[in-house]
């Protein structure tokens, strides 16, 4: 993890005077004292504001000093407006002139430039960083621990989230407002099954699609039991996640054919896509019971004394009447929730008074739900096995349909829960049903997009899972099916998603001439790799089932068995089995 050190501690002060559009050295942490006497010198500022607002006459000469500031993208118009007044007052400091340079750098790309934990484009480095939210400074100190900055204590802005729909999106009623655990389907999709088209930019780079997983994990739980729930809503946000906001403010401008649509947005990124279409301005709700509130901090990073004085310098402008005036003409709140109404107007759907405030999430919170979001988000190649031996014509009690059929219809319906870059594939299996094999292939592991005679792969594994017969005198072969299947993963194994078998049966292993659970195991062990890792996850049902076999063979590969006595259970254990990957330690990135 990079490590930086302050700014030009051991250079000439004449270092300091760098003029926008220079060339700058790259700019870090400082030591202990460094960043002491920077904290006491910002501290000293903002108990002496008045001397610097006032002290701005036009005496001050020689090499100016320039701070640089990175702010979020969406603050450079109206920061770049307030530095251009700033600058033009010559601000005085020891003689010198005090200038502001305003660069446009997202949140995500200076938080990874700083800890190294991610991807960063170009330079990240500043003197003042204005990140859209506390969620990234808050993750900087957790991974970075003496990270080189102050938290002043100051927000220049605010603005909340907001569920921002397309003009022609679904009807809805004026009082409605959509909560933040109603917003997302928190149980297996069906197909067919109506549900709220909730779309966000990519969590991983965006605070607002952070802070929205928080909201609704939060709105869950986070017991275990809640995490079924967890993963169904993770996996209907990632269906409709856009990477950026720019692709979002396409979403709102799309016809949805008046089916239900919501963007999480902030306030202000609500407000600019209404200004530029006034034609066909986007609907705006507030959720109930709250919402989160980016908050704008400004960060001090620089371990200079001098530097950070004249960073309070800027930071005292920034709090002034003008500056808000300024913010708020651009469709932000001033830091205590205050708005211009002739700018976001209550006919625009937006409220003077801004909403509940819900806390920032914690970092660990933000850390896990990105781990969870990143183990969802990567594709899965699974290989499903599906029981046809005898007993799966036995009626299941309280309905009128056979075993059979309701396990192939919750198969059909678990196709769902894949995005469509996913490999599956489907064997059926009972006893010497392939001259002595006690399994045959119905459709082989390929991506569900993928086309065959103008028929995608998902719609041939759903008219498959349709058309599977039991046979009547059928027994179960088990273990020679658990072990052909384990070599056919191994050897068509691939890295770069998450490999995994599926068994769904209904009974014990009946082959008299297969293998013992002792040599399937010994032998699985003996092939098998800590490297290439392939789960083995079985869902068995029925009242005569034996867990503890499934259970050893869930052990020994990472993965785990399900027993339930009602077949009609299968979707809520898919989500439990799709849980189990959230504990599954992710490959490194």
């Amino acid at each position: 993890m990079g490590r930086h050190r302050g700014k030009h501690e051991d250079d000439d002060a004449s270092d300091l005077h760098e003029h926008p559009g220079e060339n700058r050295r790259r700019r870090g942490r400082g030591g202990a004292f460094a960043a002491l006497a920077a904290a006491f010198s910002i501290m000293l500022g903002l108990g002496v504001t008045g001397w610097y607002v006032f002290n701005t006459q036009d005496g001050c000469s020689g090499e100016d000093i320039v701070v640089t500031a990175a702010v979020s993208p969406e603050l450079d118009t109206a920061l770049t407006a307030i530095a251009e007044e700033f600058n033009a007052q010559r601000h005085d400091l020891d003689g010198r002139c005090v200038v502001a340079d305003v660069q446009a750098i997202d949140s995500a790309n200076v938080t990874y430039g700083i800890t190294g934990g991610g991807p960063t484009i170009g330079d990240t480095d500043s003197d003042v960083w204005i990140p859209d939210s506390s969620l990234w400074p808050d993750i900087v100190k957790d991974e970075s621990g003496d990270a080189g900055f102050t938290d002043t204590g100051t927000s220049v802005a605010s603005s909340p989230l907001v569920l921002a729909q397309p003009a022609e999106s679904g009807d809805q009623e004026d009082d409605e407002q959509p909560s933040w655990d109603a917003l997302v389907p928190t149980t297996a999709p069906s197909a067919g099954a109506a549900g709220n088209d909730v779309r966000l930019v990519d969590p991983i780079r965006s605070s607002s699609g952070m802070a929205t997983l928080a909201l609704i994990s939060g709105a869950i739980g986070d017991e275990t039991e809640g995490r079924p729930e967890l993963v169904a809503a993770l996996q209907t946000l990632q269906r409709g996640v856009t990477p950026d906001e720019e692709a979002a403010f396409g979403l709102l401008s799309e016809d949805t054919g008046g089916e239900p649509r919501f963007l999480v947005l902030p306030e202000q990124a609500a407000w600019r896509f209404n200004s530029a279409h006034e034609d066909a301005p986007a609907r705006i709700t507030y959720p109930q019971g709250g919402t989160y509130t980016l908050d704008y901090p400004y960060i001090v990073r620089t371990g200079d004394p001098v530097m950070s004085r004249a960073a309070e310098v800027f930071r005292a402008a920034l709090t002034g009447d003008a500056a808000r005036r300024t913010l708020a003409a651009d469709g932000f709140r001033s830091a205590d929730g205050a708005a211009d109404t002739e700018v976001l107007t209550e006919d625009a759907g937006f409220t003077a008074e801004a909403p509940d405030s819900l806390p920032t999430p914690s970092t660990q919170s933000v850390q896990q739900l990105a781990q969870a979001w990143n183990r969802l988000k990567l594709d899965t190649r699974l290989l499903t096995l599906v029981d046809i031996s005898g007993s799966m014509l036995e009626p299941v009690p309280g309905t009128d349909v056979n075993r059979m059929e309701v396990t192939a219809a919750s198969a059909a319906e678990g196709l769902n829960l894949f995005p469509e870059g996913s490999e599956l594939g489907l064997w059926q299996f009972s006893v010497k049903i392939n001259n002595d094999l006690d399994y045959s292939e119905l459709l082989p592991v390929r991506e569900l997009s993928a086309e065959t005679n103008g028929v995608t792969h998902k719609e041939a594994l759903a008219a498959a899972f349709a058309e599977m017969e039991p046979l009547p005198d059928g027994d179960t072969g088990l273990y020679d099916t658990y072990l052909a299947a384990y070599r056919e993963m191994s050897r068509t194994y691939r890295a770069d998603r998450i490999n995994a078998i599926l068994m769904l049966t209904d009974g014990n292993n009946d082959d008299a001439d297969s293998i013992d659970i002792d040599e399937l195991l010994s032998t699985i062990e003996s092939e098998s790799s800590p490297e290439r890792p392939i789960p083995v996850f079985t869902i068995a049902f029925g009242p005569d089932i034996d867990p503890e076999p499934l259970e050893r063979i869930a052990a020994a590969t990472g993965g785990e068995a399900y027993t339930t006595e009602d077949p009609t259970e299968i979707g809520d254990i898919f989500l439990r089995a799709f849980a189990q990957r959230l504990d599954t330690p992710a490959e490194e990135e």
